[in-house]
């Protein structure tokens, strides 16, 4: 635990204003060609192990649900625990694009919302977002790239509620979706977040951003997560901002094996591998760069400054 700690405060020296440091050679190249350290489920260290079960979890687990829910709450909890850092945490270590599933708590009767990951939060989105425009505030070159996926649940007056309280929230920092996003045209214009949204109401709000591909690979096996990112680098990166998901996931099956097992003792022994093939990629225009790289346990080991670090070979590339 106590290199843990030593690890966040060494990243938190060095990232917490990565962005304002970057050479001025990267201020005009827009931001979904810099390489971009992301969190997996954001929220999931605040899940309330009191609360509903996701609707949308396995069928097996919300059976179990109904008949052992102490007991399968206590499970669920453990798996679905993919971070561990507050989100001041995450934003003081370097991260800037937040991964954040977003739904209604179908046990509160109020028009607030919460964060989902197969149980709810109990902070609310509107107490978090409020956070996060702190944080900014006291940031005010830093640039964040919050994803609202995976919107459950949600009737239309849910979305206008959230869309309000993000309207509200950020005002004028809210980057509308034709500026160029790079750094030197938003910190001109005082813009300093970008909200995705996975509804089609991005189609009607000039400051909602389309959502942005997340690339899943759902398997448990580091050479299969490996082979699947490997994959659709070839296939050809997307022209604007996506997701390399650097995270395993577990199923009901492999849940049911590892009865005492948890998202960390999944991923922990396999980030050194994980973070090797970070170490190779790099940013750009390229078919084959990549962008945004979002992982689990993002606390554990030197990710964050690894994919920050990757933008040094565009320096290279230049010179």
């Amino acid at each position: 635990m106590e290199s843990c700690s030593q690890e966040l405060d060494t990243q938190v020296l060095q990232n917490q204003q990565w962005m304002s440091q970057l050479s001025e050679t990267l201020w005009d190249i827009p931001l979904y060609d810099l390489s971009i350290p992301g969190s997996h489920d954001t929220m999931t260290y605040c899940l309330d192990r009191c609360s509903p079960i996701d609707p949308d979890s396995p069928k097996l687990l919300l059976f179990l649900g109904k008949y052992v829910p102490s007991l399968t709450r206590k499970i669920i909890l453990r798996w679905s625990t993919t971070q561990t850092l507050t989100i001041a945490q995450q934003l003081d270590a370097g991260i800037r694009y937040l991964d954040l599933r977003i739904a209604h708590r179908p046990d509160i009767p109020s028009p607030n919302l919460y964060f989902v990951h197969g149980l709810y939060t109990f902070l609310t989105v509107e107490e978090i977002l409020n956070e996060i425009s702190d944080w900014m505030t006291n940031n005010p070159k830093e640039i964040l790239i919050l994803a609202c996926r995976n919107l459950q649940s949600m009737s239309p007056v849910h979305h206008m509620h959230l869309i309000s309280c993000i309207q509200r929230i950020f005002g004028s920092k809210l980057c509308p979706k034709h500026e160029p996003p790079t750094l030197r045209n938003m910190w001109k214009k005082g813009f300093q977040v970008i909200v995705s949204y996975d509804n089609n109401m991005t189609l009607k709000d000039v400051h909602l951003w389309p959502s942005i591909p997340y690339w899943w690979a759902d398997t448990t096996n580091k050479h299969s997560l490996i082979n699947f990112l490997e994959t659709k680098k070839h296939s050809g990166r997307p022209g604007e901002f996506f997701v390399a998901g650097l995270n395993l996931t577990e199923n009901t099956s492999y849940v049911l094996k590892h009865p005492l097992g948890s998202m960390k003792t999944l991923t922990l022994p396999k980030l050194p591998f994980l973070n090797s093939w970070v170490q190779k990629q790099h940013p750009g225009v390229s078919k084959d760069a990549t962008n945004i790289i979002a992982e689990d346990l993002i606390d554990s080991s030197q990710f964050i400054s690894e994919v920050i670090d990757l933008n040094q070979k565009l320096l290279l590339h230049k010179n």
